[in-house]
C-alpha cells in the first residue's frame, strides 16, 4: 500500500525524476545550511548585541533612579549610547501584543529580564528602523528609543540572498544540463516506437551518454537484422511460390483437357482447393512486405473497404465516423480489415463496423451475429493454422489464416487484434491502432 502511495507521487518522466533527484538533496541541504547559521551565528550575534543594548538601558534607568545626575547629564549619555529618552511623569506601560514570530523582539526582551528589575515592555511597530522600550518606574514611564541596528546584523539578509541566488543559478544549470543528457533517451524512445510501426525516424543516430549510444546502436542493429530476416523470407517465398504455381498450372491445364467425369471434377477442387491454400500461405508468411507507411484518412479506408464488401452483403452496416488520420500501411490494413469482415460475413447474418478513438488509440470494430468464440479458445484462433471444431468453424473453407494475417499486420504497425463477445450476440473484433 505504502509502494502505491510513494509510486502515485512519483514524477511519470525520466527528466522529472533527476530533477527530483537533483532538487531534494540540493533542498535538504539549505534547510541544514539554514539551521546551522540561524543555531550557530545568528544567535550568537543577536545575543551579543541585545544584551548590549539590555546593558545600556540598564545604565540609564539606574542613572534616571538613583538621581545623583542632572537631567541633561543623563540626556547626553543617552546620546552618547544612540538612543532617545522620553519621561512620561505617572505614565504607566502601553498594552502590547507581541507578533507571532520576532525573534529578534524575543531576543531583547530575554535580555532586558536578565537586566532590569522594572517592568517593561517592547515595540517594534514604532516604525520601521527604530524600536521603544517602556520601562515602569515608580513616579512614571521612562521610554527608550533605539535604531534597529543596534540588535540587526545584515549579515542575515546577505547570506539568504547567496544561499537562495546560488541555489537558484546552480539549478538551472544543472536543468539544462539535465535536459541534454534526457533528449538522447527521448530520441531513443521515439525511434524505438517508430520501428515498432514499421516506420522510420529520419536523422536518428546514436547520441548521448555512452550508455544511450549503446541501446541506441543495439536499436540499429536490431531493426537491420529484421529487415534482412524480412527481405529473406520474401526472397524465399518467390522461389516457393514459382516451384509450387507451375505445377499446379500445369495439373489445371491437363484436367481441362481431359474429359468430363465425377473423378475429373473431384480432381479439379481438390487443385483449386491447393491453389487457395498456397495463396493464403503466401499471404501469411509475405507479412508487412514492403509497403512504405504513409498518412491515411482511416475512417475513409474503413468506409472504402466497406462499400466493398457491401456489394456482397448487403446486411453489412458502417455507421461512419470523423476523419482520422495516421501513419500506417492502407493496403496491409485493408486486408487486416477484409479478412475480419470476410470472417464475420461467413458466420453471421447482420454486421455492424464501427469505430473509436481515446487519447492513445482508435478501435476498429467489426460485430457479427454469429455462434461466436468461446472465451477459452480465442487466443488459439490466432494461431497459424488453427481451425477450430465449432459451429463457427465446421463449414468453413478456411486453412486457418485469416486471424493470424489480421493480428500479424496489426501488430506490425504497433497495434493489435482482440476478439470480444459482441452486444450481437456473436463476436466482435476489435483493430487497435495507435494514434
Amino acid at each position: 500500500m505504502k509502494k502505491n502511495w510513494l509510486r502515485a507521487w512519483l514524477p511519470r518522466t525520466l527528466f522529472s525524476r533527476a530533477l527530483l533527484i537533483l532538487l531534494v538533496p540540493v533542498l535538504l541541504a539549505q534547510l541544514a545550511a539554514t539551521y546551522v547559521f540561524f543555531k550557530r551565528h545568528w544567535q550568537n550575534v543577536t545575543h551579543r548585541l541585545t544584551y548590549a543594548v539590555a546593558g545600556d538601558v540598564g545604565f540609564l534607568v539606574e542613572m534616571i533612579h538613583d538621581g545623583g545626575l542632572s537631567d541633561d547629564m543623563v540626556m547626553q549619555a543617552a546620546r552618547h549610547l544612540d538612543l532617545e529618552l522620553k519621561f512620561s511623569p505617572q505614565g504607566k506601560i502601553p498594552s502590547l501584543k507581541r507578533p507571532w514570530l520576532a525573534p529578534l523582539q524575543q531576543a531583547l526582551e530575554h535580555a532586558l529580564h536578565d537586566r532590569l528589575t522594572y517592568p517593561f515592555a517592547v515595540d517594534r511597530k514604532l516604525s520601521d528602523n527604530f524600536f521603544a522600550i517602556y520601562v515602569q518606574l515608580p513616579d512614571g514611564v521612562l521610554k527608550i528609543i533605539s535604531p534597529e541596528r543596534r540588535i540587526y546584523t545584515p549579515t542575515t539578509e546577505v547570506f539568504i540572498f547567496i544561499m537562495i541566488g546560488s541555489a537558484i543559478f546552480f539549478t538551472a544549470i544543472s536543468v539544462v544540463f539535465m535536459r541534454n543528457q534526457v533528449r538522447p533517451i527521448r530520441r531513443l524512445a521515439q525511434a524505438a516506437t517508430a520501428f515498432g510501426k514499421g516506420l522510420d525516424l529520419p536523422g536518428f543516430k546514436p547520441e548521448g551518454a555512452l550508455e544511450v549510444r549503446q541501446a541506441a546502436k543495439a536499436l540499429l542493429i536490431m531493426r537491420e537484422r529484421l529487415r534482412r530476416q524480412i527481405s529473406q523470407r520474401m526472397e524465399m517465398l518467390s522461389g516457393v511460390s514459382h516451384d509450387l504455381r507451375t505445377p499446379l498450372t500445369r495439373m489445371k491445364l491437363e484436367l481441362a483437357l481431359l474429359p468430363a467425369s465425377p473423378e475429373i471434377d473431384g480432381l479439379k477442387k481438390d487443385v483449386a482447393e491447393m491453389t487457395a491454400m498456397l495463396e493464403a500461405y503466401l499471404a501469411f508468411a509475405r507479412g508487412e512486405g514492403a509497403e512504405t507507411a504513409i498518412q491515411t484518412d482511416l475512417t475513409a479506408l474503413v468506409a472504402d473497404v466497406v462499400a466493398q464488401a457491401q456489394r456482397q452483403h448487403a446486411t453489412l452496416i458502417w455507421e461512419g465516423f470523423e476523419s482520422v488520420w495516421l501513419s500506417l500501411r492502407p493496403q496491409a490494413l485493408r486486408r487486416c480489415l477484409n479478412n475480419l469482415i470476410s470472417n464475420a460475413t461467413r458466420f453471421g447474418k447482420n454486421i455492424h463496423v464501427h469505430m473509436a478513438l481515446n487519447d492513445q488509440q482508435v478501435m476498429v470494430m467489426v460485430d457479427d451475429d454469429g455462434p461466436g468464440i468461446p472465451l477459452h479458445q480465442r487466443d488459439e484462433v490466432f494461431r497459424p493454422f488453427t481451425r477450430l471444431d465449432t459451429a463457427r468453424t465446421a463449414t468453413s473453407s478456411s486453412v486457418g489464416l485469416g486471424l493470424t494475417i489480421a493480428r500479424d499486420i496489426a501488430r506490425a504497425q504497433g497495434g493489435d487484434v482482440l476478439l470480444h463477445n459482441s452486444p450481437t450476440g456473436g463476436l466482435r473484433a476489435v483493430i487497435q491502432l495507435p494514434r
